[in-house]
């Protein structure tokens, strides 16, 4: 089952919000949560609700779409929708997924939702490896990482505790399970 991919588009010219929301409407995979003519609309409602991906102009009146992804931390995917080719190298610099030129074809918004899906594959494949196993007393021991409040080192074996005041004694080093635990989640603050 292809997962939903929630959007808002943050548009001041009502053809081009039209011709947006329309064609996110083409798209199953889209689902269109919220519009916004303004960029200070779509920053409050960013503080409090998130959202996968942002269709985002640039020149929004008061607080610009550049402005917005500047001024707070927007873990979405952004695709910029534009009539100035003159930002495109600042929204790489932000890390936008794509950059479209108004007026644009479908088949362009089709590849730059295609960008977004493949992203969002990648994120998918990467949290279905959420454990590792350890041999321990003669078998192997399945471990989450949600589940690990620390680990310990002891010399050549490590004490693993985990939820609910369970402790795995496993034969391993520090080093060789700092290979197995993602570092975007774990860090290593003592030698052991």
């Amino acid at each position: 089952m292809q997962t939903k991919i929630n959007c808002i588009v943050v548009e001041d010219e009502p053809l081009a919000m039209e011709r947006t929301v329309s064609y996110i409407q083409k798209l199953p995979v889209l689902q269109l949560t919220e519009t916004f003519d303004n960029a200070l609309d779509a920053f409050g409602y960013l503080k409090n609700n998130y959202i996968d991906l942002i269709f985002l102009d640039i020149n929004l009146g008061e607080l610009s779409g550049i402005q917005l992804l500047e001024s707070i931390n927007i873990k979405s995917d952004v695709i910029i929708t534009t009539a100035y080719p003159d930002f495109a190298l600042k929204g790489y610099d932000l890390n936008v997924t794509d950059y479209l030129l108004k007026p644009f074809s479908f088949e362009r918004f089709l590849q730059a939702v295609d960008k977004v899906q493949q992203s969002f594959a990648l994120q998918e494949s990467d949290k279905t490896e959420s454990f590792f196993f350890v041999k321990t007393e003669n078998r192997l021991e399945k471990i989450f990482f949600d589940d690990i409040l620390y680990i310990e080192g002891l010399d050549d074996y490590l004490k693993i505790h985990i939820q609910n005041k369970k402790t795995v004694v496993a034969r391993m080093t520090l080093k060789g399970i700092l290979q197995k635990l993602p570092e975007t989640e774990f860090v290593r603050i003592h030698r052991s």
